[in-house]
Protein backbone atom coordinates (compact mmCIF):
# COMPACT_ATOMS: atom_id res chain seq x y z
CA UNK A 1 0.00 0.00 0.00
CA UNK A 2 1.22 3.47 -0.81
CA UNK A 3 1.63 5.78 2.18
CA UNK A 4 -1.15 8.33 2.58
CA UNK A 5 -0.42 11.71 1.13
CA UNK A 6 -0.25 14.61 3.56
CA UNK A 7 -3.44 16.63 3.79
CA UNK A 8 -3.53 20.01 2.04
CA UNK A 9 -3.61 21.76 5.43
CA UNK A 10 -0.47 19.89 6.54
CA UNK A 11 1.31 20.89 3.33
CA UNK A 12 0.35 24.50 3.86
CA UNK A 13 1.63 24.51 7.44
CA UNK A 14 4.91 22.95 6.32
CA UNK A 15 5.26 25.57 3.57
CA UNK A 16 4.56 28.31 6.11
CA UNK A 17 7.31 27.05 8.43
CA UNK A 18 9.82 26.77 5.59
CA UNK A 19 9.03 30.26 4.29
CA UNK A 20 9.38 31.72 7.78
CA UNK A 21 12.75 30.01 8.25
CA UNK A 22 13.89 31.20 4.83
CA UNK A 23 12.89 34.76 5.65
CA UNK A 24 14.73 34.65 8.98
CA UNK A 25 17.86 33.25 7.29
CA UNK A 26 17.80 36.00 4.65
CA UNK A 27 17.41 38.67 7.35
CA UNK A 28 20.41 37.20 9.20
CA UNK A 29 22.49 37.25 5.99
CA UNK A 30 21.51 40.87 5.34
CA UNK A 31 22.46 41.91 8.86
CA UNK A 32 25.84 40.19 8.46
CA UNK A 33 26.45 42.15 5.25
CA UNK A 34 25.60 45.38 7.09
CA UNK A 35 28.11 44.53 9.83
CA UNK A 36 30.77 43.85 7.20
CA UNK A 37 30.00 47.20 5.56
CA UNK A 38 30.40 49.01 8.89
CA UNK A 39 33.68 47.17 9.57
CA UNK A 40 35.03 48.21 6.17
CA UNK A 41 33.98 51.82 6.72
CA UNK A 42 35.74 51.82 10.10
CA UNK A 43 38.85 50.28 8.50
CA UNK A 44 38.89 52.91 5.76
CA UNK A 45 38.57 55.67 8.36
CA UNK A 46 41.48 54.16 10.35
CA UNK A 47 43.66 53.94 7.23
CA UNK A 48 42.95 57.53 6.20
CA UNK A 49 43.54 58.80 9.75
CA UNK A 50 46.80 56.85 9.96
CA UNK A 51 48.09 58.28 6.70
CA UNK A 52 47.44 61.81 7.96
CA UNK A 53 49.18 61.17 11.30
CA UNK A 54 52.75 62.36 11.97
CA UNK A 55 55.47 59.80 11.32
CA UNK A 56 56.83 57.76 14.22
CA UNK A 57 60.46 56.84 14.79
CA UNK A 58 60.97 53.22 15.85
CA UNK A 59 63.76 52.34 18.26
CA UNK A 60 64.36 50.19 21.33
CA UNK A 61 62.23 52.54 23.47
CA UNK A 62 59.51 53.33 20.92
CA UNK A 63 58.61 49.82 19.81
CA UNK A 64 54.97 50.11 18.77
CA UNK A 65 52.37 52.26 17.09
CA UNK A 66 48.92 52.10 15.47
CA UNK A 67 48.38 50.32 12.18
CA UNK A 68 48.62 52.41 9.00
CA UNK A 69 50.70 55.16 10.63
CA UNK A 70 53.86 56.27 8.80
CA UNK A 71 57.08 55.35 10.57
CA UNK A 72 60.82 55.18 10.08
CA UNK A 73 63.73 53.24 11.58
CA UNK A 74 67.50 53.44 11.38
CA UNK A 75 69.87 50.53 11.45
CA UNK A 76 71.52 47.90 9.31
CA UNK A 77 70.03 45.05 7.33
CA UNK A 78 70.38 41.47 8.57
CA UNK A 79 70.49 39.87 5.12
CA UNK A 80 71.12 36.28 6.32
CA UNK A 81 67.66 36.34 7.98
CA UNK A 82 65.80 37.30 4.79
CA UNK A 83 62.58 35.31 4.18
CA UNK A 84 60.58 35.11 0.94
CA UNK A 85 56.79 35.14 1.21
CA UNK A 86 55.33 33.06 -1.59
CA UNK A 87 52.10 33.40 -3.61
CA UNK A 88 52.05 37.19 -3.49
CA UNK A 89 50.70 38.30 -6.84
CA UNK A 90 50.97 41.79 -8.26
CA UNK A 91 48.65 42.84 -11.09
CA UNK A 92 48.13 39.20 -12.03
CA UNK A 93 51.83 38.29 -11.99
CA UNK A 94 53.04 35.60 -9.55
CA UNK A 95 55.77 36.73 -7.23
CA UNK A 96 57.22 36.92 -3.74
CA UNK A 97 57.54 39.47 -0.99
CA UNK A 98 61.02 39.99 0.42
CA UNK A 99 61.12 40.39 4.23
CA UNK A 100 64.36 41.28 6.02
CA UNK A 101 64.94 42.27 9.67
CA UNK A 102 66.54 45.66 10.27
CA UNK A 103 68.74 45.74 13.38
CA UNK A 104 68.04 49.03 15.10
CA UNK A 105 70.82 51.54 15.46
CA UNK A 106 72.37 51.51 18.94
CA UNK A 107 70.44 48.39 19.99
CA UNK A 108 72.30 45.19 19.00
CA UNK A 109 69.96 42.20 18.79
CA UNK A 110 66.84 44.37 18.55
CA UNK A 111 65.22 44.53 15.13
CA UNK A 112 62.08 45.36 13.20
CA UNK A 113 60.90 43.19 10.32
CA UNK A 114 60.69 45.17 7.08
CA UNK A 115 58.60 44.11 4.10
CA UNK A 116 61.03 45.42 1.51
CA UNK A 117 59.06 44.81 -1.67
CA UNK A 118 57.84 42.44 -4.38
CA UNK A 119 59.87 40.48 -6.91
CA UNK A 120 58.53 38.40 -9.81
CA UNK A 121 58.80 34.64 -9.44
CA UNK A 122 61.33 33.47 -12.05
CA UNK A 123 60.43 30.70 -14.46
CA UNK A 124 62.70 27.63 -14.26
CA UNK A 125 65.55 27.29 -14.89
CA UNK A 126 66.04 30.99 -14.15
CA UNK A 127 67.00 31.92 -10.59
CA UNK A 128 66.08 34.84 -8.39
CA UNK A 129 68.34 37.89 -8.58
CA UNK A 130 70.52 38.88 -5.66
CA UNK A 131 68.07 40.24 -3.09
CA UNK A 132 70.65 41.39 -0.56
CA UNK A 133 69.98 44.83 0.84
CA UNK A 134 72.68 47.49 0.90
CA UNK A 135 75.31 47.17 3.61
CA UNK A 136 75.89 49.92 6.11
CA UNK A 137 73.55 52.15 8.09
CA UNK A 138 70.25 52.97 6.39
CA UNK A 139 67.04 54.82 7.24
CA UNK A 140 63.87 53.01 6.20
CA UNK A 141 60.51 54.71 5.80
CA UNK A 142 57.19 52.96 5.53
CA UNK A 143 53.83 52.09 7.07
CA UNK A 144 53.23 50.29 10.35
CA UNK A 145 51.37 46.99 10.53
CA UNK A 146 51.01 44.64 13.49
CA UNK A 147 51.62 41.51 11.45
CA UNK A 148 52.65 40.34 8.02
CA UNK A 149 49.46 40.27 5.89
CA UNK A 150 48.32 36.66 5.81
CA UNK A 151 47.09 34.38 3.06
CA UNK A 152 44.71 31.47 3.61
CA UNK A 153 46.74 28.39 4.46
CA UNK A 154 45.22 24.93 3.98
CA UNK A 155 47.75 23.59 6.47
CA UNK A 156 46.07 25.60 9.24
CA UNK A 157 43.05 23.29 8.91
CA UNK A 158 45.19 20.19 9.44
CA UNK A 159 47.30 21.61 12.25
CA UNK A 160 50.37 21.99 10.01
CA UNK A 161 50.46 25.64 8.90
CA UNK A 162 53.09 26.71 6.39
CA UNK A 163 55.09 28.85 8.82
CA UNK A 164 58.09 26.68 9.68
CA UNK A 165 61.58 28.07 9.10
CA UNK A 166 64.41 25.67 8.32
CA UNK A 167 66.72 24.47 11.05
CA UNK A 168 69.38 25.72 11.25
CA UNK A 169 68.39 29.23 10.27
CA UNK A 170 69.88 30.86 8.29
CA UNK A 171 70.22 27.81 6.02
CA UNK A 172 73.67 26.53 5.14
CA UNK A 173 73.18 27.13 1.39
CA UNK A 174 72.50 30.81 2.01
CA UNK A 175 69.22 30.73 0.05
CA UNK A 176 66.30 32.58 1.68
CA UNK A 177 63.53 30.15 2.68
CA UNK A 178 60.08 30.46 1.15
CA UNK A 179 56.96 30.52 3.31
CA UNK A 180 53.37 31.50 2.70
CA UNK A 181 52.88 33.22 6.06
CA UNK A 182 55.40 34.48 8.61
CA UNK A 183 54.31 35.11 12.22
CA UNK A 184 56.66 37.44 14.08
CA UNK A 185 57.06 35.03 17.00
CA UNK A 186 58.21 32.29 14.59
CA UNK A 187 60.91 34.54 13.15
CA UNK A 188 61.99 35.72 16.61
CA UNK A 189 62.35 32.14 17.86
CA UNK A 190 64.38 31.09 14.78
CA UNK A 191 66.72 34.09 14.80
CA UNK A 192 67.01 34.87 18.52
CA UNK A 193 66.30 38.52 17.74
CA UNK A 194 64.28 40.82 19.96
CA UNK A 195 61.73 41.73 17.30
CA UNK A 196 59.49 44.74 17.65
CA UNK A 197 55.78 43.78 17.69
CA UNK A 198 55.20 45.64 14.41
CA UNK A 199 56.12 45.28 10.76
CA UNK A 200 57.37 48.14 8.60
CA UNK A 201 55.96 48.03 5.07
CA UNK A 202 58.60 49.90 3.09
CA UNK A 203 57.64 53.00 1.12
CA UNK A 204 58.60 53.18 -2.57
CA UNK A 205 62.37 53.28 -2.91
CA UNK A 206 65.21 51.77 -4.91
CA UNK A 207 65.93 48.54 -3.07
CA UNK A 208 67.47 45.68 -5.09
CA UNK A 209 64.99 46.30 -7.91
CA UNK A 210 62.01 45.47 -5.70
CA UNK A 211 58.53 46.91 -6.25
CA UNK A 212 56.76 48.56 -3.31
CA UNK A 213 53.18 48.38 -4.60
CA UNK A 214 51.36 46.99 -1.60
CA UNK A 215 47.79 45.68 -1.83
CA UNK A 216 45.54 47.09 0.87
CA UNK A 217 42.59 45.44 2.57
CA UNK A 218 39.21 45.66 0.90
CA UNK A 219 37.38 48.79 2.00
CA UNK A 220 34.56 48.78 -0.56
CA UNK A 221 31.54 48.93 1.74
CA UNK A 222 29.16 49.67 -1.15
CA UNK A 223 29.11 46.07 -2.34
CA UNK A 224 28.13 44.89 1.14
CA UNK A 225 25.23 47.37 1.19
CA UNK A 226 24.12 46.03 -2.20
CA UNK A 227 24.28 42.44 -0.95
CA UNK A 228 22.36 43.42 2.19
CA UNK A 229 19.61 44.99 0.05
CA UNK A 230 19.37 41.80 -2.00
CA UNK A 231 19.10 39.61 1.11
CA UNK A 232 16.45 41.86 2.65
CA UNK A 233 14.53 41.74 -0.64
CA UNK A 234 14.61 37.94 -0.57
CA UNK A 235 13.46 38.04 3.05
CA UNK A 236 10.56 40.34 2.17
CA UNK A 237 9.46 37.98 -0.64
CA UNK A 238 9.63 34.96 1.66
CA UNK A 239 7.75 36.70 4.49
CA UNK A 240 5.04 38.01 2.14
CA UNK A 241 4.61 34.48 0.81
CA UNK A 242 4.46 33.21 4.40
CA UNK A 243 1.78 35.80 5.23
CA UNK A 244 -0.33 34.76 2.22
CA UNK A 245 0.06 31.09 3.19
CA UNK A 246 -0.97 31.81 6.78
CA UNK A 247 -4.02 33.76 5.58
CA UNK A 248 -5.07 30.84 3.38
CA UNK A 249 -4.68 28.41 6.29
CA UNK A 250 -6.80 30.58 8.59
CA UNK A 251 -9.59 31.14 6.08
CA UNK A 252 -9.81 27.49 5.14
CA UNK A 253 -12.66 25.94 7.13
CA UNK A 254 -12.24 22.41 8.38
CA UNK A 255 -14.30 19.83 6.55
CA UNK A 256 -17.23 18.27 8.45
CA UNK A 257 -16.59 14.81 9.81
CA UNK A 258 -17.76 11.88 7.72
CA UNK A 259 -20.91 10.16 8.88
Amino acid sequence: MTPPRPAPRTKAVLALVLLALLGAACIGAGQWQLRRAHEREALLAAIEAGRRAPARVLDAQHRDGPDWHPASARGRWLNPFTVLLDNRNLKGLPGLWVATPLELQGSPGTAVLVLRGWVARPLPPAALPDLSAAAGPVEVHGTLLHRVPRLFDLGSLTGRPDAALPAPFPPADGQPPRLQNLPLDTLAAATGLDLLPVVLQQAPTRDAGLVQDWPGPSTQAGQNYNYALQWFSFAAIALVAAGITAWRILRRRPLPPHA
